[in-house]
Order: structure tokens, then C-alpha cells, then sequence
């Protein structure tokens, strides 16, 4: 099944879970910027990622090349042999730590923090917040994983899998739902934990819960925080009143930002 069918699939479950079952009642199904952030899931979901596709396996194919000429193998790895359960397990919990480095890096890094403003602007979190963020996130992101996953070497049908899982991952991390998963909340992340990393306070520090599937990584790097007796009071970032609310605002933000717009949050 083709990757765009599996995201509506996925984004129609969130869109009618939260309807049927929200956590926080009061908050209205389409609140202000419902659909600047659909053309953010229309983009980013789709079109975007299609031609960020294209420049990261140009990237990679250049890079691989230059790691033959080397003399460097890119194809040694045995996981492709293994059965695809194994594949698909060892390519998730991989790809998710690097995904939690590169995340940690987005916040402490200024200009990489630029690009991840867009994504903290959110102020009320559903299902669809999951997919606002610019564009040059994904380049960023696969440019950075793209060695220690290429020399696992694992097919493409774990690949897919693992693109899905971590496609519902987001939306749900980011949906009104009420989820903590109990004790599997010291190993999974989940809405519940994820609304913390989106706090706008300075309360259990400002650089917090980097995970994206598993949160184990913020309990060993001791990164987690998670009061779970109760939820932010405000989400967001200080300085968020400069962001430009409009899909063309958002996208060109890095370009059109005031100087000394990226605040004491770069320093996350």
C-alpha cells in the first residue's frame, strides 16, 4: 500500500479519535490555523517530501559513490538477511535515537532552532501540529541519518515500515488524546509526555522530551520530564508573538525574521 494512502488512513483514525474521544474538551475541532496546517500536511505529508526525496537519494547517491571510490562498503551489513520482523525492530529503534539527536540538535543549535520555530508556534496541540514544520526539517533530518542507516543495510519493505510507524507515532504524540501508556510510558512516548516537550514555561528546564517513538532515550539522558498530574499551562515558545501565522509566512520565517528573533530558546 502506497505510503500517501497509509498517511490518510492514518490521519482520518486521529481526526475522528479526537472527536469521539477527546482529552481536552473545550478545544474546538477546527481552532484557528486548522487550515494553514492541513496545507502544512499536504506539503510536508506529500508534495514537499517528494521533492525532498529527490535531493536527499541525489545526496546520498553522490555520497555512497564517494564512499566506493574510497574504498568504503556501504553493502556489508548482514541485516538485509535477517527476517523482516528483525529488520523492521533494529531500523526503528536506530533511526529513532538518531531522530532523537537530531531533534536535540534542532533546539540547541540557532540557526537549525530558526528552522524549528515553525513547528513550536503551535499553541493548541491536535493530530495535524504533527505535520507543521519547515520543509528544510526533512533535509536536515535525512541528510544527518542517512550514513548509519545506509550501512545497515536493511530493505525496503522495513523501511516502509518503519516510515508508517513512526508517521502514526507523530500524529499521535501530537493528538488530543488521552495517552500515557502507564509503565510503558518509561520506554514509549506519547501525547500525554509529548505536550510537555511543547511547554512554553522553563518548568524541568527548557530542553526536554526529544523523543519521537520511544522516550527511553530522554529517561537515560535524563531529558524526560513529565508531571503526570497535570498538563502545561501554555504551549509555544518565548517570542512566539513575532511568528507569522500564515502558511507563506511560516514557510519563509528563516528569510523574513526580525534580527535577534531567535531568542534565548536557541540556547535549548
Amino acid at each position: 500500500m502506497a505510503y500517501l494512502l497509509w498517511l490518510l488512513i492514518i490521519s482520518a483514525l486521529f481526526l475522528v479519535a479526537e472527536r469521539a474521544v477527546p482529552w481536552r474538551r473545550g478545544q474546538p475541532a477546527f481552532r484557528r490555523g486548522w487550515l494553514r496546517d492541513l496545507g502544512f500536511l499536504a506539503l510536508n505529508g506529500h508534495l514537499l517530501s517528494l521533492v525532498t526525496a529527490g535531493i536527499s537519494g541525489a545526496i546520498a547517491l553522490v555520497g555512497a559513490q564517494a564512499m566506493r571510490s574510497a574504498g568504503v562498503s556501504v553493502e556489508g551489513s548482514p541485516v538485509a538477511t535477517w527476517p523482516l520482523p528483525v529488520q523492521f525492530v533494529v531500523f526503528l529503534v536506530v533511526a529513532d535515537f538518531l531522530q532523537w539527536c537530531i531533534h536535540n540538535l534542532l533546539h540547541r543549535v540557532p540557526w537549525l532552532w530558526t528552522f524549528h520555530q515553525v513547528h513550536h508556534a503551535i499553541t493548541t496541540m491536535d493530530w495535524i501540529g504533527n505535520w507543521r514544520f519547515h520543509w528544510a526539517e526533512i533535509l536536515v533530518y535525512r541528510a544527518l541519518q542517512w550514513l548509519p542507516l545506509t550501512l545497515l543495510n536493511v530493505s525496503p519493505e522495513a523501511i516502509a515500515a518503519v516510515a508508517i510507524v513512526t508517521t502514526f507515532w507523530g500524529e499521535l504524540n501530537h493528538s488530543n488524546l488521552d495517552i500515557g501508556f502507564g509503565r510503558l510510558g518509561w520506554v514509549l512516548n506519547s501525547p500525554r509526555m509529548h505536550l510537555w516537550h511543547h511547554d512554553r514555561s522553563v518548568e524541568g528546564g527548557v530542553a526536554k522530551n526529544f523523543g519521537i517513538v520511544f522516550s527511553l532515550w530522554d529517561h537515560l539522558f535524563r531529558t524526560a520530564y513529565w508531571p503526570r498530574d497535570r498538563s502545561p499551562e501554555r504551549l509555544g515558545y518565548a517570542g512566539i508573538e513575532a511568528m507569522p501565522e500564515s502558511l507563506a509566512g511560516e514557510l519563509l520565517w528563516p528569510l523574513t525574521r526580525r534580527a535577534g528573533a531567535v531568542d534565548s530558546e536557541s540556547a535549548r
